[in-house]
C-alpha cells in the first residue's frame, strides 16, 4: 500500500515537472517560430552582405553584423582573460577571509546593475574622460565591465568543483601551484568555464543601453576602419527601424531580429560542441 502511494507521488512529481517545462519551453518556442516566420522573407544574400540604403528601408545590414561581430570579439579580449584570472585568484589563492567575503558578495551585486548604468559609466569613464569617443574601444570595455561578473561567477565556482584530491596528488609528484592549475585544474574546470564565458558574451551581443551611450550609430552606411570608429550594431539597429523609422516594412524588422537570434544560438552551438568536448576528456 506505501509502495503504490510512493509511486503514485513520483508519477504526480514527474507529471508536475514535465507540465513545468512545457510551460516554459512553449513560450520560447512560439517567440522563435513567429521570428522566423515573420522574418525570413527578408533574409537574402543582399539582406545579410549590402549596406542599408533609403534610410535603412532597402538594403542591407552588413555593417550591424560586422559591427555586433567586433563589439562581441573586444568583449571576449578584454573580459575572459580578466575574469579567468580573477576567479582563479578567488579559488586558488585569496584566503578565505571577510574581505573575500566582501569582494564575492560585491561581484554578484554587481551582476544584478541594470545595462543602462553599465552604459552611463562607460560614457563617463571610457567617452569622456579618456576621451576614447563613441567608438569600439569604449563600447567594448563597458561591454567587458558588464559581463566581467557573470564570467567571474561561473568560473570561480567551475573551478572549486574540481576535486581538491587531484591538486594533492599533482603537488604530491613535484608539481608547483600554477602548474597545477594550468595542467589540471583548468582543463577539468573548462566546460563550466565556457558556461560562464558564452552567457557573459552572449549577453554582450544582446544588449542595447551600454551601446547606445558609447558606440553605436544611428545610420553608418560603412564599415569601421579601426577601434576608435563608431559602428552600427544589431541590437540599436533593430530598436532603431522599429521605433525611430516610419514606414519601415515588418520583414526587415523581424528578419534583424532573425540575423541576432541565429548570432546568439551560433555562438551557443559553437561553445556547447567546444564544452561537450572537454566534458568528454574530463576524469571525474
Amino acid at each position: 500500500m506505501k509502495r503504490s502511494f510512493r509511486l503514485q507521488q513520483q508519477r504526480f512529481g514527474f507529471g508536475l515537472l514535465s507540465l513545468m517545462t512545457l510551460l516554459t519551453v512553449l513560450p520560447i518556442a512560439a517567440v522563435v517560430i513567429y521570428i522566423v516566420v515573420l522574418g525570413y522573407p527578408a533574409i537574402n544574400w543582399e539582406f545579410l552582405s549590402a549596406f542599408p540604403r533609403e534610410g535603412m528601408r532597402a538594403g542591407g545590414i552588413l555593417p550591424a553584423i560586422v559591427g555586433t561581430f567586433l563589439l562581441t570579439l573586444g568583449t571576449a579580449i578584454f573580459a575572459v582573460p580578466l575574469g579567468l584570472g580573477a576567479a582563479i585568484y578567488l579559488s586558488e589563492y585569496a584566503p578565505h577571509n571577510r574581505a573575500t567575503q566582501l569582494i564575492r558578495i560585491a561581484i554578484i551585486n554587481l551582476a544584478g546593475i541594470p545595462s543602462v548604468v553599465y552604459g552611463l559609466f562607460g560614457l563617463g569613464l571610457f567617452v569622456l574622460f579618456l576621451r576614447f569617443g563613441t567608438s569600439i574601444l569604449a563600447g567594448s570595455l563597458t561591454l567587458s565591465i558588464m559581463t566581467l561578473p557573470v564570467i567571474i561567477s561561473t568560473a570561480e565556482e567551475a573551478l572549486r568543483a574540481v576535486p581538491q584530491a587531484f591538486r594533492v596528488v599533482s603537488i604530491s609528484v613535484g608539481a608547483t601551484k600554477w602548474q597545477t592549475i594550468r595542467r589540471i585544474v583548468l582543463p577539468q574546470a573548462l566546460p563550466g568555464i565556457l558556461t560562464g564565458v558564452i552567457l557573459g558574451l552572449e549577453r554582450a551581443a544582446g544588449e542595447t543601453a551600454p551601446i547606445l551611450f558609447t558606440v553605436a550609430a544611428f545610420f553608418l552606411p560603412r564599415l569601421p576602419h579601426s577601434p576608435l570608429d563608431a559602428t552600427m550594431a544589431l541590437p540599436y539597429h533593430l530598436f532603431v527601424i522599429s521605433t525611430q523609422v516610419p514606414g519601415m516594412p515588418v520583414k526587415i524588422q523581424y528578419g534583424t531580429a532573425l540575423v541576432l537570434l541565429v548570432f546568439v544560438l551560433s555562438m551557443n552551438l559553437i561553445a556547447t560542441t567546444i564544452r561537450s568536448r572537454a566534458r568528454a576528456r574530463r576524469q571525474w
